[in-house]
């Protein structure tokens, strides 16, 4: 397993720890860093410089959203839907990793994301609101592409810095 922790003020290096130090754990190895850095060029290619149509050079055309997003169609073109969508309400989007690990075929990225609200935005129209949310995503890599994933975000702590739902009561 990997474990790679992002900074927002400077990288730190990528650490493996090998067991056995055979050949398939070396590959292995060199496969998770290959799989981290996809995620990391998606990220920086497609949701912070809004080049979606660029989505095919990291997902399989029929990838699988194991948690689709309220409306979210069928494979890559349901993706690029919902980031179209996204990037519409949200233009000044900007995704950050977290946190990373790898392990196997798997890699699992902790982000934050920012953004303005600046158009509707699942139902919710502009309201004008900068939002901070969290989440997790699980990519699952066939031949150097994502197959499946499964993103998990803090959809309520979005609601409520929209303004849709009151805050907790201290």
């Amino acid at each position: 397993m990997a474990l790679k922790r992002h900074s927002r003020y400077r990288a730190r290096p990528l650490s493996f720890t090998l067991v056995g130090g055979t050949t398939r754990a070396c590959n292995q190895s060199t496969t998770m860093q290959s799989n981290s850095k996809i995620v990391l060029r998606f990220m920086e290619e497609v949701l912070n410089q809004g080049n979606i149509d660029s989505t095919g050079q990291f997902f399989w055309e029929d990838m699988v959203e194991q948690v689709p997003f309220p409306g979210q169609g069928p494979g890559v073109e349901g993706l690029k839907d919902v980031l179209r969508g996204m990037r519409a309400a949200f233009p000044d989007m900007h995704w950050s990793i977290e946190e990373q690990m790898a392990d196997g075929d798997r890699v699992l990225t902790r982000f934050e994301w920012t953004g303005t609200h600046r158009g509707e935005f699942l139902g919710v129209p502009a309201t004008g609101r900068p939002v901070k949310v969290w989440g997790t995503v699980i990519d699952r890599f066939q031949d150097g592409k994502i197959k499946d994933t499964r993103l998990i975000m803090d959809a309520l702590g979005l609601m409520v810095q929209l303004g849709v739902f009151p805050p907790p009561k201290a």
